[in-house]
């Protein structure tokens, strides 16, 4: 049956250039220029207005806190705006200049693994492979050692063997301060099998002496999609932080999905909390490379007085046509609730009609001649991630013995994408 659906040799993936065409491993794949069809009425057109809307900072606060707005902006200019409640900010942690001072300190000198570790930074996306700067050794080794200021540290690495030709080869380091009360952990990975499998990752996590700590997660996939048959590359990032003083901490969970027809799939669930404020986000974008396009956000927050808001929108475009709609919405502690609802349809020959209400009375309905714009294809997409993942192709796998052929197992090569910490309450705006 696998065989049937896949291939009975190894695959990998690299990039077809003019006069490039080395084979390797009997798979090979175009990788065609990338276009940019960004569709309107009379041509093409530069497209931005289907962007996640951003975040600005404000001085006033009911709740005597930092403010974080939604962008009001992208909102057709028929509709009159009205005040909503700001985002807790997502000022910088106090705990991150803290890390950096153990850092320097404790850092392993000349014997010693270098470390890296530092809080992550929140809203940066998936790093690039080459950011982390993934090293990994050609031997087993176990090591530790103290360095001059007190401080410790380990390194050890292994290869480890398993059936398909499994192969992982691993580098694991970390070190403390001399009181134990601060700490770094880093571990770096490679995984490759017979059927053309190939991971790289990293995990690290540390903490220090004020009780804050962090953890973050990074893996780079190459794998065979179960029913297309075509190579798919799938990138993913976890981050956390926690506050040891306060109440106050946040968790993000990235991920893309690529394959050769120019099927892309990205998106993000986010969480953060600071003392009485918590804040939500989750947004998507979907393309399947024949110019079908679903774009979506929402947003929410709530107060431990009560008062909660938020704001989503989605739209939906093919061919020029499509849709878009959203609302913003707000509750107060007495329950009172407010709401605004929009949406548009675009028909592709220049009339666009737009409707939409509001819980204050307010109404439209109304037919405008408008061109359409979106973006039909991923700023990012295909071409790009193979040419940034150089190092998770390069990975070689065990040679495999002559007549002994790869065991296809079609499972999911990545988990599902972890859905924001359990504390999270419904993104319904009833």
């Amino acid at each position: 049956m696998a065989a049937a659906r896949g291939f009975t040799t190894p695959f990998s993936v690299k990039l077809l250039r003019k006069s490039d065409l080395a084979s390797k491993n009997g798979m090979v794949l175009e990788i065609p220029r990338k276009k940019r069809r960004l569709l309107a009425v009379g041509g093409l057109v530069k497209c931005c207005c289907s962007e996640i809307r951003g975040v600005r900072r404000s001085s006033k606060n009911a709740e005597d806190c930092d403010e974080r707005l939604f962008d009001p902006n992208n909102r057709p200019n028929y509709r009159r705006r009205v005040p909503i409640m700001p985002f807790a900010s997502p000022h910088r942690s106090r705990f991150a200049s803290k890390q950096e001072k153990f850092s320097s300190r404790c850092t392993p000198r000349n014997t010693g693994p270098q470390s890296r570790d530092s809080p992550p930074k929140r809203d940066t996306g998936i790093a690039n492979e080459k950011d982390w700067g993934i090293s990994l050794q050609n031997e087993n080794v176990v090591e530790s050692g103290t360095n001059e200021d007190g401080s410790s540290w380990y390194r050890e690495s292994e290869e480890d063997l398993g059936d398909n030709g499994y192969r992982c080869r691993w580098t694991r380091m970390g070190g403390q301060s001399p009181d134990a009360t601060s700490e770094w952990k880093e571990t770096w990975w490679e995984k490759s099998d017979w059927t053309g499998y190939k991971e790289l990752g990293v995990e690290k996590s540390g903490r220090n002496a004020e009780g804050d700590s962090w953890w973050e997660t990074w893996r780079e996939v190459l794998h065979q999609d179960e029913w297309s048959n075509l190579a798919r590359i799938e990138r993913s990032a976890q981050k956390q932080a926690k506050s040891g003083t306060e109440n106050a901490g946040w968790y993000e969970n990235w991920w893309e999905k690529y394959d050769a027809k120019g099927w892309t799939e990205k998106g993000a669930h986010k969480y953060g909390r600071l003392n009485e404020q918590s804040w939500w986000e989750k947004w998507g974008e979907n393309y399947d490379g024949r110019g079908s396009i679903l774009k979506w956000t929402d947003k929410w927050a709530e107060t431990e007085l009560g008062t909660k808001w938020g704001d989503k929108w989605e739209e939906k475009f093919f061919a020029g046509i499509g849709s878009r709609q959203g609302e913003t919405w707000h509750v107060s502690p007495s329950s009172e609730r407010w709401s605004r609802t929009w949406g548009e349809e675009h028909f592709g020959n220049g009339k666009v009609h737009k409707y939409g209400k509001s819980t204050t009375g307010e109404s439209w309905d109304i037919v405008v001649d408008e061109e359409t714009y979106y973006e039909a294809e991923p700023h990012y997409g295909w071409a790009d991630v193979v040419g940034d993942s150089s190092q998770l192709l390069s990975i070689e796998p065990q040679e495999r013995p002559p007549g002994v052929f790869p065991i296809l197992d079609f499972g999911s090569s990545m988990s599902t994408p972890i859905e924001p910490p359990p504390e999270e309450p419904s993104a319904s705006s009833e």
